[in-house]
């Protein structure tokens, strides 16, 4: 498959691109900032936000054959003022998917978050796909709005689009929650492409972490679209020490970010 990564020179990007590329598939990085050192990929720079820069990418890359899906990783990985995570994570989807649509890309994978419904309580028992949105912070609330725009262009357009909740994405799990919402290097690589080629998802959501023994997702969602994990955190366990504040992160599903404070502006901001 020919696949343009966004956020292609970010700490998921360059696992993401790389592993796809190992895998066969035809790479087109696409970020604000120039392709890292040593990479091999075509690549564009251009702000996912401005929907006519993107609508030039994607002018450009018709006229060198096919696109056929796009992996969507650009935005701020966290906490800021409403209007900015908005802009990172809903304006940007909007510009992505209008020039889908124009240039007949039939897919989109996202990388939405565990905070989407962070502010479950954990008490609620098995996070499946069927939660309802409960976001834990603005970035939260700009996640959930970003999955109803796939979901209404899947309904409006006929466009796949699968939204990965990605819990934690690390080298190695590094605090007790983590052993419940780590996804390995490897299996964020194989929940991608599971998401890029699995047949006809139209919406669907799966929760992004690999096979842990604490893990507290359903991982039913992602096997269905033929993601099956391989790693298991509990692997580390005996590395990781208890911290004061494994209890209070252990109450919601969004851990330190369902207690976090808000980012509101100082006056006249």
């Amino acid at each position: 498959m020919r696949v343009l990564v966004t956020g292609a020179a970010g700490s998921l990007g360059r696992v993401i691109t790389v592993g796809l590329a190992d895998r066969g598939h035809d790479v087109v990085g696409l970020d604000l900032v120039p392709a890292p050192e040593g990479s091999t990929f075509a690549w564009h720079e251009a702000d996912c936000a401005d929907a006519d820069a993107v609508a030039a990418v994607f002018a450009a890359l018709s006229t060198g054959g096919r696109l056929d899906a796009v992996v969507h990783l650009a935005g701020v990985p966290e906490e800021v003022s409403l209007p900015g995570e908005l802009t990172s994570h809903v304006i940007t989807t909007a510009a992505l998917l209008d020039a889908m649509v124009a240039h007949r890309v039939p897919r989109l994978v996202y990388a939405s978050s565990n905070h989407a419904v962070g502010r479950t309580p954990r008490a609620a028992g098995e996070l499946t796909e069927h939660a309802l949105p409960r976001p834990d912070t603005y970035y939260g609330v700009a996640k959930v709005a970003a999955e109803a725009l796939m979901q209404l262009f899947a309904d409006r357009h006929g466009l796949d689009a699968v939204a990965c909740r990605i819990g934690s994405f690390m080298e190695e799990p590094t605090t007790v929650r983590a052993l419940s919402t780590w996804l390995s290097y490897e299996d964020g690589v194989r929940m991608v492409e599971a998401a890029l080629t699995t047949p006809a998802p139209a919406f669907a959501v799966l929760y992004g972490i690999s096979a842990n023994t604490r893990g507290w997702w359903d991982l039913e969602p992602g096997r269905r679209l033929g993601y099956e994990p391989l790693d298991d955190a509990e692997e580390f366990a005996d590395r990781i020490e208890d911290r004061p504040e494994d209890a209070v992160e252990a109450e919601f599903v969004g851990g330190p970010f369902a207690t976090a404070e808000f980012h509101r502006p100082a006056l006249g901001d």
